[in-house]
């Protein structure tokens, strides 16, 4: 088999493909590796698939279809364009090496090798196994769509299509992986998005070297942020195609990766994680209230515990309108190791949830709630107050959009509170002046974490902190730097 340009090229001998193909990928090893040969004009014909990821249905009408030229055709010179005539599927492509035929096998594509030909053709009908699209477990809403994206990139990509029916979409698609060819799609709006955003994204998308990326998202995203060690989410999830859609019209970009029903949209900030869909699903004063309460929630999720457990320390802070706060038992326990060790018990709760069958979990909660908790406040383990405090910093975390972001302020919460419990009220200036440099100096893809609180832009947090109606937002946010500023177009006076 000749060699063109490293990489080794179809032989116009048959046999001499099917050898490759045995070495290459094992087909007479692995069960799962469909070949079939026929006869064609006195010429042999050869097809490959893969049996999980191709219909059988639609292999069966290529062989039949292709049987019948023996009864219609004559013209053997001519097999190869008759054989592409009567491939009559959507997107039927021919390749001259070697590398793009197993690339595409593997991916689900049906190959088709011609005797004495040079090409191979490639068909593409595959049909990934998948559930149906469904509404994300962690994005409900109480009106609008309930359709989410699955682990198939393509049915993925179409339903951000079918929102977005715009010529200037685009869909490119890379491989990531020796080993795995994972699929990878980026999408944004050629109009509208930043080319060197578009850039640094497939730049560091093409750089990455590795045997595959089976972890998918998650995989991908450490091989494109910097700061790796970064409790903070850098990148933005979503199951959601309409939060995509939005996030595309203001000029941000969205990849996709095969086996994963998540989207990660780029770039991110702070504020974009506490963002949800149910806020525009309702009236704009509504989503306002609706996004005011969450604001609430998550500074309490951050800062309740240590500054009540500051005020237990430190009495004299409390005027004396609030000396009823802190605990009139204190326990056996000194009350700094009350708060960690709930800290760390509701996170053995959350654990505990995630991995017990759906019948058993209400069971687990009456045991958690009735048992542990009452019998721990009897035997003098915890106080009272310092249960409900845990609670409400706890329910504060879980009203958090993000699970990312909610995950991330625990960890500073915990922190929070080992440098009251050690150094007081020096400990808790330290820690939340550090959480906000911290915050401040982090990037994502060169996007300041903090924007537009930190560098302030005051018409973008106008619009972080109401929910303006949408005929009066009109302008796209500055910090992706889009091609065009306005969603709308400007009205002549």
């Amino acid at each position: 088999m000749k060699r063109r340009d490293n990489k080794i090229a179809v032989s116009s001998n048959i046999m001499d493909n099917q050898t490759y193909m045995k070495k290459r990928i094992g087909l007479d090893v692995s069960f799962d590796l469909g070949f079939r040969e026929i006869t064609l004009l006195r010429k042999k014909v050869q097809l490959y698939y893969v049996t999980g990821l191709c219909d059988s249905v639609i292999i069966q009408e290529i062989l039949e279809t292709l049987i019948q030229i023996n009864d219609n055709e004559a013209n053997s010179k001519k097999l190869k364009e008759i054989v592409n005539n009567r491939l009559v599927h959507q997107q039927v492509e021919e390749v001259e090496t070697m590398d793009e035929v197993v690339d595409n096998l593997l991916s689900g594509l049906i190959i088709v090798f011609v005797n004495g030909e040079k090409i191979a053709f490639v068909i593409d009908v595959r049909n990934y196994p998948g559930r149906t699209p469904e509404e994300p477990d962690t994005e409900r809403v109480i009106r609008g769509s309930r359709d989410g994206y699955t682990e198939n990139i393509v049915e993925s990509t179409a339903l951000t299509r079918r929102r977005i029916r715009d010529a200037r979409l685009r869909n490119e698609m890379l491989k990531v992986g020796e080993r795995s060819k994972t699929d990878v799609c980026v999408t944004y709006l050629e109009d509208v998005a930043d080319d060197g955003l578009v850039k640094t994204i497939k730049d560091k998308i093409e750089k990455i070297e590795v045997d595959g990326i089976t972890m998918a998202d998650k995989t991908l995203e450490e091989f494109i942020i910097d700061r790796k060690w970064s409790p903070y989410p850098l990148v933005r999830y979503t199951e959601r195609p309409d939060v995509a859609a939005s996030h595309l019209l203001e000029g941000h970009v969205i990849v996709f990766v095969d086996t994963s029903p998540s989207a990660i949209i780029l770039p991110t900030t702070f504020f974009h994680h506490m963002q949800h869909a149910e806020e525009y699903r309702e009236a704009p004063l509504t989503g306002t209230f609706i996004r005011l309460i969450r604001f609430i929630a998550v500074f309490i999720s951050l800062y309740l515990l240590p500054v009540w457990l500051l005020f237990v320390i430190e009495p004299t802070f409390l005027p004396k309108e609030l000396a009823f706060i802190g605990p009139n038992d204190e326990g056996n326990i000194p009350i700094t190791y009350q708060i960690i060790l709930g800290i760390i018990g509701l996170e053995f709760l959350r654990m505990a949830a995630i991995h017990t069958p759906t019948p058993l979990a209400t069971a687990m909660g009456l045991i958690a709630a009735v048992l542990i908790g009452q019998i721990a406040i009897d035997v003098g383990m915890f106080g009272p107050e310092v249960i409900l405090y845990i609670s409400v910093s706890a329910i504060g975390s879980y009203v958090t959009p993000s699970y990312e972001l909610s995950v991330a302020n625990k960890l500073i919460n915990l922190g929070l509170v080992l440098a009251v419990g050690f150094f007081g009220v020096y400990g808790l200036t330290i820690g939340v002046l550090s959480h906000l440099l911290f915050l401040i100096h982090l990037r994502s893809i060169k996007t300041p974490y903090l924007w537009p609180f930190i560098p302030f832009n005051p018409r973008a947090m106008l619009q972080i902190i109401f929910r303006v109606p949408k005929p009066y937002s009109n302008s796209r946010p500055s910090i992706v730097h889009p091609k065009n500023n306005y969603s709308q177009p400007i009205k002549k006076s």
